[in-house]
């Protein structure tokens, strides 16, 4: 894997990717374009950014060595890349953070934005409300049902909540409409992507804000332990949390990546958002091609996900690419599996994870016994579960 660059000048990585879009949308995507490359180029852009992580955001978020979950697996060491610690409760902020700052580069002072488990939109209205700017949420009717604590946060930030019936009432939908709503006013409003996903230059921008996970982790470790670990995890939706914990191992041989997808009841049922480990075929949503849920005669299939946040039918075209080349395995874990691994995060670590955290520990979970108590396992834990106690408590047949 030396020297990966990615993507190309057409904003495609290996096969996906690109700009799939109505034409009233390319002049936008071209500012946005010539903007974020002149921003990259930029010292000040990224000396006010890293400001901005450190004394807003608390970062760096530390790593932590989870010892009684290991001890009680009992093989490999599992450490967490503590994103939950982050102000928001989530990796989201990163990149909120980094395309608010490009926004107000722009001139641009109204931002929409699309959510699912709802950190993305809560990540948005607070920059929004720091930098003084409208913001408008779009968020799936069903998931504003499930996450009503964060509904409510991004309400107390002066956000407009909008709610989204169509469809499956979940985060595709809500996508949906908010490039709609783009293309109505591109002129006045910034779109704020929530994940690697989109058409380009999405895919490589929120990357490049979220790259902060793996570079502090790699610091990190190496000071804790000496090294790098033999494994590193992320739970994988549209993709930010795992792009950018993955992104700077590429190039690191010895470190295995492993992307966590949501196998809901189960990748052998229609009840799942699993479109790499199902083996979907490629397909264009949201202005991007990549490995995507779909009929045989290519409608968008229905997802199914615990966790709001994963429950998407596609997936960001850099994590298809890094499949295809084979650098990146991508497994699934079901709801039953992650469930497991929430409980057993809380009971022997003190840590409320987000359910879509939860998948990737799952991973662990289920792999460390197999592994040497010497091995390393890294999972980036993406965000915490105050989001998610109502959804956990109803499943255990518990009344708040």
């Amino acid at each position: 894997m030396q020297n990966y660059h990615a993507p190309d000048e057409k904003g495609f990585f290996g096969e996906h990717g690109g700009v799939y879009v109505s034409e009233t949308l390319i002049p936008a995507l071209q500012e946005l374009a010539a903007a974020y490359q002149a921003a990259k180029k930029d010292p000040a852009f990224w000396a006010e950014f890293h400001n901005d992580l450190q004394h807003y955001v608390g970062r760096p978020s530390p790593v932590y060595h989870a010892a009684r979950l290991s001890e009680h697996l009992g093989g490999a060491q599992i450490w967490l890349k503590r994103e939950d610690l982050n102000h928001t409760g989530a990796h989201k902020v990163n990149n909120t953070i980094g395309q608010a700052l490009l926004a107000r580069r722009m001139g641009k002072k109204r931002v929409i934005a699309e959510t699912g488990a709802g950190q993305h939109g809560v990540a948005s209205a607070t920059v929004a409300a720091r930098f003084g700017m409208e913001c408008h949420v779009y968020m799936g009717a069903d998931d504003i049902i499930r996450q009503a604590p964060n509904v409510f946060r991004m309400k107390l930030l002066g956000a407009n909540v909008v709610s989204v019936d169509s469809g499956s009432r979940t985060l595709k939908d809500a996508m949906n409409e908010a490039m709609r709503e783009w293309v109505a006013r591109v002129d006045d409003t910034f779109y704020i992507i929530g994940t690697a996903a989109g058409p380009a230059p999405y895919p490589e921008m929120v990357r490049d804000f979220q790259c902060v996970i793996g570079n502090e982790a790699k610091a990190q470790m190496q000071e804790a332990i000496g090294r790098q670990p033999d494994v590193a995890v992320a739970c994988v939706g549209g993709g930010s949390n795992a792009i950018g914990l993955f992104h700077p191992y590429i190039e690191e041989a010895g470190v295995r990546l492993i992307g966590v997808e949501a196998g809901g009841l189960g990748v052998d049922t229609p009840s799942h958002a699993a479109p790499i480990s199902s083996r979907a075929p490629v397909g264009v949503l949201h202005g991007f091609r990549s490995y995507l849920m779909q009929s045989e005669d290519g409608q968008v299939l229905g997802t199914h996900s615990v966790s709001a946040g994963l429950d998407y039918p596609g997936i960001g075209p850099e994590h298809s690419h890094l499949a295809d080349i084979g650098r990146v395995e991508y497994q699934a874990a079901n709801d039953d599996a992650a469930l497991e691994a929430f409980d057993l995060l809380c009971q022997y670590e003190g840590v409320i994870p987000a359910l879509e955290s939860a998948h990737a520990m799952a991973w662990a979970v289920q792999n460390a016994p197999k592994m040497g108590k010497d091995q390393v396992i890294l999972v980036n834990l993406s965000g915490r579960g105050d989001k998610d106690i109502n959804t956990v408590a109803k499943l255990k047949g518990i009344e708040l």
